[in-house]
């Protein structure tokens, strides 16, 4: 392998895991960030054991510690009572799966990792650099990035791109109209609300999950508790967001747009309690059968855009993040052969949880006789019995 850096496109969640394992193995990085300033809009993050152990392993649990607040339990609700279906209690998350469930704001997150990056020496970090075309000749990937200098080379080992759903390097790899990205049907409307806005009752570090026919609601405490992250995932029925649907909402509106009729009181008040709500259409992309070419790959939502219904997106990037790293430390002559194991590691995985995780947000948006069916098993099964569900996931 030559001495040229591995480069990294898209400084995000994935991006910036990727840098840090790829460091830990003993490799150079280029990260290179589209945007001027690395942060991330005020939104909550969960962080699932499977991704927890990754993080340990990168020896970040004691700053990430002072950022982090682990819930005691997911509580499953019927939105328009407010019945609790199952209370899922996480307590022994860490005994069971060797980390426990963490909920992050994503910027504290993404800060803490942007700072153990930049400690090391290993890591270049460059902002307003947004990678253009490519090309690999002789085991040299050539990039062409845009900056407000104008045009600059890179050369590189091999190229990661952690751009997100909308990547470049995605579409530069595989160019197909096929591959574009596709409106979801569904629109996420995210808020953080002060704590002291929200009903007593839901001020607990715990979890609420709420579930309406085409709807559901994803609330939960973040930092010291004085802040929740919430979520509004609605159905839109149609082909594509709507142009000029308005950036942002008040709680009120959301409120009346989701149906008041079909709100219990205490999730109503805490929709109506959210000052401004932001509009997130969610796009996906088909699975890809391979997400290498030679010495470029994927990771991350580039890779395997999740829908949110199994809060594995950030996650499944960081599991990504680990096999990349491993991959090139143990197989890395070259980085076109690492890739190789690391996608032959990660692909059937990422698909199966990008498979699960459409197929979950039909059984929470369930109406009529099928709610019906879907609220019993979930009381029948419990607690317990609804870990049991996911726990290939968290193994």
């Amino acid at each position: 392998m030559t001495g040229l850096p591995i480069a990294i496109a898209g400084a995000g969640i994935g991006g910036l895991a990727a840098a840090l394992c790829l460091t830990r193995a003993g490799k150079r990085v280029v990260l290179l960030e589209r945007a001027h300033f690395i942060e991330e809009v005020g939104a909550g993050l969960q962080i699932a054991p499977n991704a927890g152990r990754a993080l340990a392993a990168l020896g970040l649990e004691p700053v990430l510690a002072e950022v982090w607040l682990e819930p005691a339990a997911i509580n499953v609700r019927r939105g328009k009572d407010g019945a609790v279906l199952a209370r899922l209690a996480l307590d022994d998350a860490r005994e069971r799966w060797g980390a426990p469930f963490r909920v992050f704001h994503r910027a504290d997150l993404q800060q803490a990792l942007l700072a153990a990056a930049r400690a090391h020496e290993t890591v270049d970090i460059r902002t307003g650099a947004r990678v253009g075309d490519f090309e690999e000749e002789s085991g040299v990937v050539h990039l062409r990035v845009h900056t407000d200098a104008g045009m600059e080379d890179v050369e590189a080992a091999g190229l990661v791109g952690a751009d997100g759903v909308r990547s470049s390097v995605r579409a530069h790899l595989f160019r197909s109209e096929k591959d574009a990205p596709v409106y979801s049907g569904h629109t996420a409307w995210r808020a953080i609300i002060p704590a002291g806005l929200a009903p007593a009752a839901l001020r607990l570090r715990e979890t609420h999950l709420w579930l309406m026919r085409g709807a559901h609601v994803v609330h939960y405490p973040l930092r010291d508790a004085s802040i929740l992250s919430a979520v509004v995932i609605l159905e839109d029925r149609v082909a594509r967001p709507v142009a000029n649907a308005a950036l942002s909402l008040d709680g009120p509106s959301l409120a009346r747009m989701v149906g008041l009729a079909r709100l219990a009181p205490q999730l109503r008040d805490l929709i109506e309690a959210g000052a401004s709500w932001r509009h997130w259409p969610l796009f996906a992309r088909p699975a890809l059968p391979l997400w290498s070419k030679g010495a470029v790959t994927l990771l991350g939502d580039a890779a395997h855009p999740m829908l949110p219904f199994l809060a594995q997106g950030a996650a499944q990037a960081i599991e990504d993040a680990e096999a990349l790293g491993y991959a090139l430390a143990r197989f890395g002559s070259t980085p076109a052969s690492a890739f190789v194991e690391y996608e032959r590691a990660r692909n059937p995985r990422a698909t199966q949880v990008q498979s699960a995780s459409r197929r979950q947000g039909a059984y929470f948006h369930m109406g009529g006789l099928g709610a019906a069916a879907r609220d019993l098993a979930i009381a029948a099964l419990g607690g317990r019995g609804m870990l049991a569900r996911n726990a290939w996931i968290y193994r």
